[in-house]
Order: C-alpha cells, then sequence, then structure tokens
C-alpha cells in the first residue's frame, strides 16, 4: 500500500522581528497559475490540507472494545483548545449578524442585496472581532513598526464569505478560510502535537461550524455559486468536506502508519447511500461528506444522478473510502488550486509568500492548464506541478478540454448531457486508471483476473451504462434541457 506524505507546516520563531505585509492578488494570468504551483504559499496550502485530512483517519485504540477510534461530527472525543474556542465564537458573532439584517424585499434575479450590508457589518467591526477572539501568541507576535499580524490576517478572513459586488460563494472563499487558519498555525496560535488532536479540532472545532454559517448565508441571501461547472461540477459552493468526510471513513491508523489510500473502516456506509435521501438524513450529522450531500438535497431537487453526476459517478467506487478521499486530494488540486478562475483572487502575503520554493520540483505539463487565460498569446502551453507527495500524474475535470475524440463520439461538437458514458469514463480516470467489473473480467491477455472476497472489485467509479449489483442502478434515461428542440 502507497502512502501519502503530509509535510510539515512550519511555526514561525517567536523570537524573531516578522514584517507583515497587507496580502495582494498576484495572480492575473494562467502563466501565473503556473508560477503559484510551485510558490512558497501553495507549499504550505498543501501541507495544512494534507495534516487535517490524516487526523480525520480512524485511529486504533485498544482502550475501546472495538479496538478502533472513529472521529464523527459532534463526538466528545474531540477536544477543543482555547484557540478553536475563541474562533468558534467569533464565528457564532458573524452568524448573530444574519438575524439582525433583515432581507430585502425588492425585486431582483439573482442573490439578495441584503447580503452586502451583512459583509459591510463584517467588515466595518473585523479589527476589534480579531482583537477580541484571536489568541494572545498572535496579537502580540513580534513585527516591525508598519503592519502587524491583523493586517495579513484581515484580508484571508474577509475573503472567506463570498463576493458582495457578485453576491456568489465557491471554493476560492473556502481556500481563503484555510489560509486563515494558516495563518493562525504559522503564528503559533494552535497547540500542536503529535496526537493529532489540534488537526481534528480545528476540522471539527472550526471548519465544521463556518460550514454551517456558510449554508446558512447560502440559503438566507440566495449566493450564487462562483465559478461553477453547473452539473458538471463536484459541488456548487464547496470542496473540503468532500476530502475530510472521506478520510473519516478510511481503514484505521498507528501513528508511524502511512495515510491510506485504499480501503474503509468496517462499518463505514457504502458510498452509494449518497443517492438514498433517507441514508444520506442518517449520517448527514456524523459526517462532512454526508453533511455536503445533504446540503445538495436540501437544495435541489430531482434524482441525484441527474443534478449531481460527477458524485454519482464517484459514488460506485468499490476500492473503500481512502481511495475516495486519494481521488478528492488530486481533484482538489487540480479544480481548485490549479485553476484561475478559483485562484486568481487569493492574495499573497508574508505568511502565504508569492515567492518561489527552493525545493519545488519541477514543474509538470498538464492538460488542466494547456485553457488557461494568458496575457501573451504567443507564449507556450504553461504548466502546473501536482500536490507533491501525492499526484504522480495529471487528472481531468469531466469537462477538461482534449485533443483526442472520446470512443464512440463523433469529431462535432456535442453538450456534455449528450453522452453521459464519456463523462463517466473521465471521472474513472480521475480515481483510478485500472477496474474490475467483477468474475467475468478479463485482462489485456484474455484471462480472468482473481477476485478476493475479502477486498474490492473494483477501483474507479461506474460507467453510468454499467450495472452496479446491490444497488441495482443502470444508466439513467437520457435528458433535454427545457429549451432544447
Amino acid at each position: 500500500m502507497t502512502s501519502v506524505n503530509c509535510e510539515t507546516l512550519i511555526v514561525l520563531d517567536d523570537g524573531d522581528l516578522h514584517q507583515f505585509i497587507i496580502p495582494v492578488k498576484k495572480i492575473h494570468d494562467g502563466n501565473d497559475v503556473s508560477n503559484f504551483l510551485t510558490s512558497k504559499a501553495y507549499r504550505d496550502i498543501t501541507a495544512l490540507l494534507l495534516l487535517l485530512n490524516r487526523s480525520l483517519f480512524p485511529q486504533y485504540n485498544r482502550s475501546l472494545t472495538t479496538g478502533i477510534q472513529v472521529w464523527e461530527l459532534g463526538s466528545s472525543d474531540i477536544i477543543f483548545s482555547d484557540t478553536i474556542i475563541r474562533l468558534r465564537s467569533l464565528l457564532h458573532k458573524l452568524e448573530k449578524f444574519i438575524d439582525e439584517i433583515p432581507l430585502d424585499t425588492g425585486p431582483r434575479r439573482f442573490g439578495n442585496v441584503s447580503f452586502r450590508l451583512w459583509h459591510e457589518t463584517v467588515e466595518k467591526h473585523i479589527t476589534q472581532l480579531l482583537i477580541n477572539y484571536l489568541p494572545a501568541i498572535v496579537l502580540s507576535f513580534p513585527h516591525g513598526p508598519e503592519r502587524s499580524a491583523i493586517d495579513e490576517l484581515r484580508a484571508y478572513f474577509m475573503g472567506s464569505f463570498g463576493s458582495p459586488q457578485r453576491l456568489d460563494y465557491g471554493t476560492g472563499h473556502e481556500l481563503s478560510f484555510l489560509a486563515f487558519l494558516g495563518c493562525i498555525w504559522k503564528l503559533g496560535g494552535f497547540d500542536i502535537t503529535s496526537s493529532g488532536d489540534e488537526e481534528r479540532g480545528i476540522v471539527f472545532g472550526v471548519i465544521d461550524l463556518y460550514l454551517r454559517l456558510i449554508r446558512r448565508l447560502i440559503k438566507t441571501y440566495t449566493l450564487e455559486p462562483a465559478g461553477s461547472h453547473g452539473v458538471w461540477g463536484l459541488d456548487d459552493h464547496s470542496f473540503l468536506p468532500y476530502v475530510f468526510g472521506s478520510a473519516q471513513y478510511g481503514p484505521a491508523i498507528g501513528s508511524k502508519d502511512p495515510t491510506p489510500v485504499e480501503g474503509s473502516y468496517e462499518g463505514a456506509p457504502d458510498p452509494g447511500n449518497v443517492a438514498k435521501a433517507n441514508l444520506v438524513e442518517k449520517e448527514r450529522m456524523k459526517n462532512f461528506y454526508f453533511g455536503a450531500i445533504g446540503f445538495i438535497y436540501d437544495v435541489k431537487r430531482g434524482p441525484f444522478w441527474e443534478h449531481s453526476p460527477t458524485l454519482y459517478d464517484i459514488s460506485g467506487i468499490r476500492a473503500g473510502w481512502a481511495k475516495i478521499n486519494k481521488g478528492m486530494l488530486k481533484m482538489y488540486n487540480a479544480e481548485v488550486l490549479s485553476k484561475f478562475p478559483v485562484v486568481q483572487h487569493f492574495p499573497f502575503g508574508s505568511l502565504f509568500s508569492w515567492e518561489q520554493d527552493p525545493n519545488t520540483s519541477p514543474p509538470v505539463i498538464s492538460i488542466h492548464t494547456s485553457s488557461q487565460p494568458r496575457n501573451d498569446t504567443g507564449s507556450t502551453t504553461i504548466s502546473t506541478t501536482t500536490m507533491r507527495g501525492l499526484v504522480n500524474g495529471g487528472t481531468k475535470a469531466p469537462w477538461a478540454s482534449t485533443n483526442e475524440v472520446l470512443p464512440g463520439l463523433a469529431r462535432e461538437t456535442q453538450a456534455p448531457r449528450a453522452r453521459r458514458e464519456a463523462t463517466a469514463s473521465s471521472i474513472n480516470s480521475k480515481f483510478s486508471t485500472t477496474s474490475a467489473r467483477g468474475a467475468g473480467s478479463e485482462t489485456e491477455s484474455g484471462q480472468s483476473p482473481p477476485v478476493d472476497a475479502q477486498t474490492t472489485v473494483s477501483t474507479h467509479a461506474p460507467r453510468f451504462s454499467d450495472s452496479i449489483e446491490g444497488d441495482q442502478r443502470s444508466m439513467p434515461p437520457p435528458t433535454k434541457a427545457p429549451w432544447a428542440k
């Protein structure tokens, strides 16, 4: 079993004077995305994400009758430090602002304009809020005469709650909140130990509450998805809950074990349960993944496979939740960190630096950035790096452009929905390059591969045309947009 390398996010020495700067935008075109993927900021973001992700896998615990400690939302086993309690109070304060600001009743086409008033209220009080709720070690971190830690953290915090101009919210804002937590980490605000307790506290205590606040903002002010791919995206607004939720269901590990990339703990629900609303409701209060799926059911109507085909494809993976977790990390790198529309507004300061990481590997040419916007039309295809220690090759989203014609497709332009099998095939390649469709499957040599009853028989999401045993799903009927002739 291969492992995922969790790099360490360095905590700055509080004995040194630090020159804080106000974060500014650096990504202006596709070439800048390539520079970002070899920057210190990218290194630190991925290090933090991998550390938080690993802490959520079940752990061996001999003191329990089951021998395994599973981490669930709302569990009394999760420890909240003083910093986490403070950040929770900060988020509760922001939620109270929603109650104090009435909705605009005038005509509107998209989001409710009262969201702008909520955002202005937060911005008006942000400095005092950070003074009240950030830990003392962050507020008093040695700094130069011009800027303090608050000047730098303010930018990431205010960028975490959507755009008041566009009345939307997306994964770029979610990324900003992750960076805000990373700033506190680097300034020594979290009590980090080898047990992973603080990392779990960050996710279950702070990120969960943040996501709940975001969902209330979306529903209250009807915020639009920012940079959404429509039904062909993973989720209209969020990505992190799918990473963390899949880790919660992974196999148990010891403190020195590598992060698993296959399997699930015994008793984990079947991934296919996401298509069953009653089973989603059962798990959503305990797990991030099902919590995000539950929110989709709250705001969307119709068959799950129709409004969320990407998640539906992923639900057919039979190699376990750890396999889904690995795929989600790869997909986060490809669809969030490597996409210009998502990262273009991310600001860079002294804590998440635009400077190049001297230890970075040479950029790898990827199809993901071949169509990124560029100011220099004569430049060559830009390149990206992958999440070091995790991604060995490029991955493709279902909508990614390619010069190759997919099997069975004519060369003329077709709408994505015209051939769902092509989309499912692309999802398959993102999570795995091999499949085993059961005892009757044949290898290239023409022989049937062995199937172990104790292990899974598939390592990727099924095509829509495949029948999935036990779930009795088959290819959904073709659909047409209302305006289609």
